[in-house]
């Protein structure tokens, strides 16, 4: 089974994917999926792209300096766009702010509070707006939880990756594992509502025995979420992956044996089973949603926030308006390039045709709610399912020959083996695929 769909195949954060996205898209393109758009609730993503060490691993859009100023400039470009951005969206409400990376907490004390204050500048805030940041263990002092939440952010998200020291120095991540422990307490004294740690399977020397144990010192320190990612090895597309000696990372068998492991512990540890990558505690609000079939999914990932639009700001961030995507320039000097010379860092995107949305309608609610009921599809799109997706129901034949998914006339349902192969469920409806998988764009899914 696992040689059978141990294939290539997208996260879905999107359909379609960012491999879709066509250059030339502009402002004009950015006002239209406004006027558009049937929400005036934003979620914000700001991208601070740099790092203090480089991860091996690593596939985020990222710069590697130990130069603190080179924020500040960074921060002068992040300002223009802000301003115009807040002007654009000046009737909209942010519900949902969040901040990643590279390495948000990258920023100093003063940089961090230079940020926030610009954001609450151009932008209305909720009252009870949600405010995520994503943190390297390894550079941040323990006083910087004092700052986050004074700054009004009550979520972090802290990358542990793997506890053990021989896969740390593999992919050149060490680090100290007790400060973290200690950096989970102040978060938690500090009144953060939410704590998320990232795990890697996959992952140079690692073996099922030492990721269990890298689970078991996880589960010490309580955390509400987890992101347990599969490795995604692309060292064609990235190249600090070429330093990683394939010849010491885990089989397909080993990494399957990994994660399934991993659900065990943590399901019966008390956590809920979101899909793909993450769990979360059943009183958490991604396990309510799911739970009344109501999740979304975005470019950040499972969100809670499905009524908001996305509005990604600095340099290679993506939006979500409406029906349309767009992207800024992904690296920093066409970045600030462009700033300079048209007032804003537009580069690509797309509209979504009819298609494209019945399908991410079909896409999201499988990989986010693991069940699809036909005749809402049908009323909401006013289509024949078994017409329309008659190939796609042809595709899912073998998945349900093994067990994986059941499909009647009224529903489709992803049974509990089939949630490791969300992905190639997924597949099956993604108009786009035939052409990706020739190109090999995507990760393994095991």
């Amino acid at each position: 089974m696992i040689e059978k769909y141990n294939l290539t195949g997208p996260r879905y954060t999107s359909y379609p994917t960012a491999l879709e996205f066509q250059s030339g898209f502009s402002e004009q393109n950015l006002l239209d999926a406004i006027s558009s758009s049937q929400t005036r609730k934003l979620s914000l993503y700001v991208h601070i792209p740099f790092c203090h060490k480089l991860c091996y691993y690593c596939g985020c859009n990222k710069v590697i300096t130990r130069h603190p100023h080179k924020a500040d400039i960074y921060l002068d470009f992040l300002a223009r766009e802000l301003a115009t951005r807040g002007e654009q969206f000046s009737d909209y409400t942010v519900h949902q702010l969040h901040l990643g990376g590279g390495t948000p907490t990258f920023l100093s004390e003063t940089q961090m509070n230079r940020l926030v204050s610009m954001l609450k500048q151009h932008f209305v805030f909720a009252d009870d707006v949600e405010q995520g940041i994503e943190v390297d263990p390894r550079e941040i002092p323990l006083s910087m939880m004092s700052t986050l939440a004074e700054l009004g952010f009550n979520r972090i998200s802290i990358g542990v990756q793997d506890f053990n020291q021989q896969v740390q120095q593999a992919v050149n991540r060490e680090q100290d594992n007790e400060f973290i422990h200690q950096l989970v307490a102040e978060a938690r004294q500090h009144g953060m509502s939410s704590v998320n740690l990232d795990l890697i399977y996959g992952l140079p020397f690692q073996t099922p025995e030492s990721f269990a144990e890298t689970l078991k010192q996880t589960l010490k320190m309580d955390p509400d979420r987890l992101s347990v990612f599969n490795y995604a090895h692309l060292p064609d597309r990235f190249a600090a992956q070429r330093k990683i000696d394939e010849a010491q990372m885990p089989s397909p068998d080993q990494k399957m044996m990994m994660f399934r492991q991993t659900i065990e512990t943590l399901t019966q540890a008390g956590y809920q089973y979101i899909g793909m990558d993450h769990f979360a505690k059943p009183d958490d609000e991604l396990a309510k949603l799911q739970r009344a079939g109501e999740l979304h999914r975005n470019f950040q990932g499972y969100t809670t926030h499905g009524d908001c639009d996305l509005l990604g700001v600095g340099v290679s961030s993506i939006s979500q308006i409406g029906s349309s995507y767009l992207q800024n320039e992904r690296e920093l000097k066409h970045y600030y390039q462009q700033l300079d010379e048209r007032g804003d860092a537009l580069c690509k995107g797309i509209t979504l045709n009819r298609d494209d949305l019945i399908r991410r309608d079909v896409i999201k609610s499988l990989i986010c709610n693991l069940k699809l009921d036909l005749t809402d599809v049908e009323a909401r799109w006013e289509i024949s399912f078994a017409d329309y997706f008659e190939d796609a129901i042809d595709a899912l034949q073998g998945l349900m020959e093994d067990g994986l998914v059941t499909v009647t006339e009224q529903r489709i349902e992803v049974h509990a083996a089939g949630r490791l192969l969300i992905r190639s469920i997924c597949m099956c409806f993604d108009a786009y695929m035939q052409r990706q998988m020739r190109q090999r764009q995507f990760s393994r899914i095991i």
